[in-house]
């Protein structure tokens, strides 16, 4: 017998198929704007996960929205694709920049959903949503009252081992091992067994990139908020196991996010347009480590940073901070040209088990 797995909403159906207004309503009437008078029509409009680093902590744009169930109102910015807007990248980037005042500077699309009634209203609307992943190098002020920068991990705390296994995930397992029991027979209980042992590392590897694949696992055992109405959903009252749940299916979109951005530092450089324009090593490896979620080893790490030939050194130290100045370094772009996948190869101080 094979699972039918239960369906976790794609991403966020609540972008209205209105133009900007003159009057540039806030961020939050922005995102849900003109979706009740399109109910029976398509809708196309544009998710933004964009992210920041700052201080060792990875830090996702957020903003509030009215009407969503309780404790939900936290989203991700959202908004309209509109004629003037020549191709997909440009609206976003039009719209976020006008809208959070945050000049994006890597951008790369996450993907796109299309499928009928996928804000769970019931209405049959096509909401056609493409997502997109932003990196800004600074961490600007938000802009706007209602908009907000967030620790990511406040979302998904299972995802982050640095400073060891999360006591989330200590008390979401026991929960997977009785989903996994209720299986109707031994076939899928067997099923389900193994994809928990993939996705979580029970016996064997934590593979930081499958991040989505927890969030939908969890979705599916009924173990998230966004889960709650479903059958057999016994969701935990707890924020701290669960994290802090997001309006419509704006936190899987976020794991999209993550899990993407975790692959990529392996091969591509894209860490650095997190970066200011001269840093520590030391201010690298926390960047690294924040959005891998593991702690890394300092001398392998920075031997791995040399061979890949990523940056160079500058002229300058850091100064008012006790201690030995540190030398700060820069991107080489050069690097680009010089190697097929530069990037940073994650060599963690432990195991996560």
């Amino acid at each position: 017998m094979s699972e039918a797995p239960r369906r976790c909403p794609g991403l966020s159906g609540s972008i209205g198929a209105e133009g900007m207004s003159t009057a540039e309503p806030g961020v939050a009437a922005f995102a849900t704007e003109g979706l009740e008078r399109n109910a029976n029509a398509s809708a196309v409009g544009l998710v933004a996960v964009i992210v920041a680093a700052t201080d060792g902590e990875p830090r996702a744009l957020t903003v509030q929205v009215a009407g969503q169930a309780a404790g939900r109102s936290t989203a991700l910015p959202a908004g309209p694709l509109v004629p003037e807007h020549a191709t997909l990248e440009r609206g976003l980037r039009a719209w976020v920049e006008r809208q959070t005042h945050q000049r994006l500077g890597y951008v790369e699309q996450l993907y796109t959903f299309g499928d009928r009634d996928r804000d769970g209203g019931g209405r049959g609307a096509h909401l056609l949503s493409v997502a997109y992943l932003a990196l800004v190098r600074e961490l600007r002020p938000a802009g706007l009252a209602e908009a907000a920068w967030r620790n990511w991990y406040r979302y998904l705390p299972w995802e982050d081992f640095r400073e060891g296994r999360p006591e989330a995930l200590t008390a979401i397992e026991p929960r997977l091992m009785e989903w996994v029991a209720k299986g109707s027979d031994a076939k899928l209980r067997r099923l389900r067994e193994d994809r928990v042992g993939l996705n979580f590392g029970l016996g064997g590897a934590w593979n930081e990139e499958r991040v989505l694949e927890r969030y939908e696992l969890l979705f599916e055992a009924g173990l998230i908020p966004e889960a709650r109405g479903q059958a057999g959903a016994a969701v935990p009252d707890d924020a701290a196991v669960t994290g802090q749940p997001m309006a419509l299916d704006h936190r899987r979109v976020l794991a999209t996010a993550i899990g993407r951005l975790r692959g990529k530092i392996k091969y591509r450089p894209v860490v650095f347009e997190l970066m200011p324009p001269a840093f520590t090593l030391l201010q690298l490896q926390r960047t690294v480590e924040a959005l891998s979620g593991t702690r890394l080893h300092k001398q392998n790490f920075r031997r791995l940073v040399a061979q890949q030939g990523l940056v160079e050194e500058t002229e300058d130290v850091t100064s008012g901070n006790a201690g030995r100045p540190a030398r700060l370094v820069r991107f080489r772009r050069e690097v680009l040209l010089e190697r097929p996948a530069p990037g940073v190869r994650l060599t963690p101080t432990r195991r996560p088990i």
